[in-house]
């Protein structure tokens, strides 16, 4: 995995078979984003082709006329579709409202889709664009720090179906991520928060290095407070550790489940709140505080190690209690629906000490609920 540097950019690869691309950490970056899809090693989008920007109202109103014009710039044919922002849209209709755009603008092989947006948004687009006449390229430009550290990196593309989520999806690898911090100036603190749940799991479960960066610093829940040193630390070591991983298992045939850390409880609460109340980072850091609790009953790692892993989600503002009200066999019930199930058994992500992980299906009922009824 290389990475190399300059004040204002770093460039991570992630190396894969069929076709490896660059994660760009650029600002200013969205300026330059047709340029970059332009130009380059590999030349992401052919100059002179369509492209579908897909965005929600409030990002594109924040930066969607920058995009356009640097697309238009660069030679290409830009149409935007504006999608309602949220978990709940992440469904097979608002796929339909891209294909029919993408019919609508007539995009051909060559055509592209851009997202432009957080995680839903990405992940939406992704399938459309895995889907639409069979495959076509496809870019990713984050602009929450959830989705610029997790979801925008990996070709993990889906949406959600009522009995559970990203159960319907496609592996369509991006040509190029374009990350530009400055965009998270207009994030939601909240959002923000949720963010650094993915950041926090990159640390339990890859980097120590940057576990303990996080550690030191003395307070983590806003983007304003933090350092730009800081924040480009955490982007581009996030961003390393889903390379490295994706690259040595692209299709989550083994290593690549580790990156579903806090991911098995937090997808049932998400399923089980219907998808309000608590966002996917939230969740995320409930789910890794009952893994938490599971790996110390089971043995993986030390009370100490889980007791640091629950500061640290303390010092960022992240929920740490399962939401008032839930049953827990209905969690239980909601984790047999999860995609890492398998002949029946629910395999969960370990810690194995702070920057290490591993999978096991050989945790008891038991063990569970007795870490739902500790993360209560």
């Amino acid at each position: 995995m290389t990475a190399h540097s300059s004040p204002m950019k770093s460039i991570i690869t992630v190396p894969l078979p069929d076709q490896s691309y660059p994660v760009m950490v650029a600002e200013p970056g969205l300026a330059h984003l047709g340029p970059w899809l332009a130009t380059g090693e590999q030349v992401a989008v052919q100059p002179g082709q369509k492209i579908l920007l897909v965005s929600n109202p409030t990002i594109f109103k924040h930066y969607g006329p920058l995009v356009v014009d640097s697309l238009q710039q660069s030679g290409y044919a830009v149409r935007h579709l504006l999608l309602p922002a949220g978990e709940r849209y992440k469904t097979l209709r608002s796929i339909q409202k891209i294909y029919a755009a993408a019919l609508e603008f007539r995009l051909e092989r060559q055509s592209a889709m851009v997202s432009l947006g957080g995680g839903v948004v990405g992940d939406m687009t992704g399938f459309a664009a895995a889907t639409w006449l069979r495959g076509i390229p496809f870019v990713q430009v984050p602009t929450s720090l959830l989705a610029m550290v997790d979801a925008a990196i990996g070709g993990k593309t889906g949406v959600n179906h009522p009995l559970g989520k990203n159960l319907i999806g496609a592996f369509h690898q991006p040509r190029l991520v374009l990350i530009d911090p400055a965009v998270l100036q207009t994030l939601p603190p909240r959002e923000f928060r949720a963010g650094m749940a993915e950041v926090i799991k990159y640390g339990v479960i890859w980097d120590a290095d940057l576990f303990a960066r996080l550690e030191a610093a003395p307070r983590l829940d806003q983007y304003r407070i933090l350092s730009p040193d800081l924040l480009h630390t955490i982007l581009t070591r996030s961003c390393q550790a889903k390379a490295d991983v994706v690259s040595q298992d692209e299709k989550e045939a083994g290593l690549r489940a580790i990156l579903n850390y806090g991911h098995t409880v937090g997808h049932a609460v998400e399923s089980l709140m219907h998808y309000k109340g608590v966002n996917h980072g939230e969740a995320v850091a409930i789910g890794m505080v009952a893994a938490g609790h599971i790996a110390v009953a089971a043995g993986f790692w030390t009370a100490e190690e889980n007791a640091r892993q629950l500061a640290l989600l303390e010092k960022t503002g992240l929920p740490t209690q399962l939401p008032q009200g839930l049953d827990f066999d209905a969690i239980l019930t909601a984790l047999q629906a999860d995609k890492k199930v398998q002949d029946g058994k629910v395999r969960f992500v370990m810690p194995k000490g702070i920057g290490a992980a591993c999978v096991t299906s050989d945790i008891s009922r038991d063990t569970v609920l007795a870490a739902l009824k500790k993360t209560s």
